[in-house]
């Protein structure tokens, strides 16, 4: 089974795990620092809450496919790039506390899609050292060149 992702960037962490918990009746099926992740069964949605800055209005950080094997990461991979699209490919890459493989591609105005598979379970948020819970840099001339929502985007 196969099932959207959306990630959102809160300014309330806690505050919005209390809402969607209410919302869709089901407790976070993963919870780190600046990070909680509810695997939805009805409708089928794996939501990612990203903590934000404070007294920031929520924003759409990303999308997603979440697939059930590389194979079909691979598969997406292929027919997106036969479509011409650009693909970035990462594998076994560390991201959101899971190891991934995954393939990014953005939309029209720029939304940022993965499709992906979690290999694995990750203590860290990603691999990159200088990246915090909440996904940004903590060196300015990273910042500069990272992509604009960490490893998950």
């Amino acid at each position: 089974m196969s099932r959207v992702q959306l990630a959102l960037r809160v300014a309330d962490l806690e505050a919005s795990i209390a809402f969607y918990t209410k919302l869709f009746g089901v407790e976070p099926a993963k919870r780190r620092p600046g990070y909680a992740n509810f695997a939805v069964t009805e409708p089928p949605l794996k939501l990612v809450l990203l903590a934000g800055e404070p007294g920031q209005e929520t924003v759409m950080d990303h999308l997603g496919v979440e697939v059930e094997s590389s194979e079909q990461v691979t598969e997406a991979s292929e027919r997106l790039s036969a479509l011409g699209l650009f693909t970035d490919v990462e594998n076994d890459t560390t991201c959101c506390y899971a190891v991934q493989d995954k393939v990014w591609v953005h939309g029209p105005g720029k939304e940022p899609w993965e499709v992906y598979v979690v290999k694995a379970d990750s203590q860290a948020y990603g691999t990159d050292p200088e990246l915090t819970a909440a996904g940004c840099s903590t060196d300015t001339e990273q910042q500069a060149t990272a992509k604009p929502t960490g490893c998950c985007g």
